[in-house]
């Protein structure tokens, strides 16, 4: 029986992630069993206790879970960044949010607005309307999406915007369309770094996968997934 590597990973990635793991699979003879959820519930779970030999999460996570002993002290690497993004159901007429300005009209203009309740993209957007002073305006058009499904929401038509990692909306497709990443002044990327279980029954194996994924030479594959090496 092949060698079985637990990783546990932020939803954000797995778009980008799970093309890889068969690669992985196939050359190294290992089986990867991939479990996924939002960074918070990542963070909660392992600290309750769930099993794992790779994590995939924000690297403050990383460093808190570390500082629990529930991580591998070193063993921390960067795996990229994914950049904010505005969804619409496929079809919909163009939309301008190229600008501060733009993007604060577009917000303002539309009927309902999806969003990831409990991610960390979420809480990025409900301080950013803070900041706009537009969240008198816009937040009783927030339709609040948990479980990663932000995107496919949209592509229901349970809003007419999403708001959410890039990754997820590209992973939506063709139901859904990206609309265009938040302005450069407003982007906010949501960092993710790899860390290898401090309980580890393989140590040496979930090594060689962060090592596989964290390798030039799958940049081009996660580029086109919507993650950008850091």
């Amino acid at each position: 029986m092949n060698q079985q590597i637990r990783l546990f990973g932020a939803i954000a990635v797995r778009p980008a992630v799970l093309p890889l793991l068969s690669q992985f699979e196939t050359a190294r003879g290992f089986t990867v069993a991939a479990q996924w959820a939002l960074n918070p519930a990542v963070k909660k779970q392992i600290e309750a206790g769930e099993a794992f030999d790779l994590v995939i999460t924000n690297p403050n996570l990383v460093q808190d879970l570390t500082a629990l002993g529930k991580i591998k002290a070193g063993s921390e690497v960067a795996f990229g960044r994914i950049a904010m993004g505005v969804a619409a159901k496929a079809g919909s007429r163009p939309l301008d949010i190229g600008s501060v300005e733009a993007f604060a009209h577009a917000l303002k203009s539309a009927r309902s607005i999806a969003y990831a309740s409990d991610g960390t993209s979420g809480g990025y957007f409900s301080g950013l309307l803070e900041s706009l002073g537009i969240a008198n305006e816009v937040k009783p058009k927030l339709v609040a999406i948990s479980g990663g499904q932000t995107a496919p929401a949209v592509g229901r038509g349970e809003a007419e915007l999403g708001v959410v990692p890039v990754t997820s909306i590209l992973a939506a497709a063709p139901e859904v369309m990206l609309v265009g990443q938040f302005p450069a002044e407003l982007q906010s990327y949501i960092d993710f770094a790899i860390g290898i279980s401090a309980d580890s029954t393989d140590a040496e194996a979930a090594q060689q996968l962060s090592k596989f994924l964290t390798s030039t030479a799958v940049d081009d594959i996660l580029a086109a997934k919507g993650v950008e090496r850091c």
